[in-house]
């Protein structure tokens, strides 16, 4: 095993390790539980991190440019604004209906990731993007006349919020209602306020 390949299992570890404790110790976890877990010295993680809150925050962006990659690749395959709108509601909502990404999701917003230092500017970070991205699909929209009544900048932050309330509601009562209900109901929302003909 050559040097970086030694590193990159180091790093690895240390990622998992940190799930499975986050997983075992809702109430909190520290730099000692994660090592034990993975195995490793004290050294092995600070060539890595220079914390743990700066750990748990490289998970939570790792986990929130996966998730804003696989967004983009899907509404730029659309052929058109209304269909990458879609997709992108849809894409978003799916995220709480595998039980994996559920279960990390879930992790990644636990009370010991929400206090780390600089969690509030990440997830503001994140959700900046996000709403860049929509705003995006709304201009296009407007400009070919699939949106007549976008107001792309307000009407992103807007749709963001309805999209982030759907999502919250799906974790809290996965069984309420289906992801791909939940996401008919938002898109259907979004394009009657959007001024979107009817399908």
């Amino acid at each position: 095993m050559t040097a970086v390949q030694a590193e990159v299992s180091e790093r690895t570890r240390i990622v998992d390790a940190t799930y499975q404790c986050l997983a075992a110790r809702p109430g909190g976890i520290s730099v000692t539980d994660i090592l034990t877990a993975a195995g490793l010295s004290t050294r092995a993680f600070y060539r890595h991190f220079e914390s743990k809150d700066s750990l748990l925050l490289a998970l939570f962006r790792q986990d929130g440019e996966r998730v804003f990659a696989e967004l983009r690749a899907a509404t730029a395959a659309a052929g058109s604004p209304r269909e990458a709108m879609e997709a992108w509601i849809r894409g978003f909502l799916e995220l709480t209906a595998h039980t994996r990404r559920r279960r990390r999701v879930t992790l990644l917003n636990s009370p010991e990731v929400v206090r780390a230092e600089g969690y509030p500017a990440e997830h503001a970070r994140v959700m900046t993007e996000h709403e860049a991205a929509i705003a995006e699909i709304l201009r296009e929209g407007h400009a070919d006349g699939s949106f007549p009544a976008a107001k792309p900048e307000t009407d992103a932050r807007l749709i963001l919020a309805v999209v982030s309330e759907a999502f919250t509601d799906r974790m809290s009562r996965p069984t309420a209602i289906s992801a791909a209900k939940a996401a008919e109901l938002v898109t259907d929302f979004a394009f009657r306020a959007l001024g979107a003909e009817p399908s």
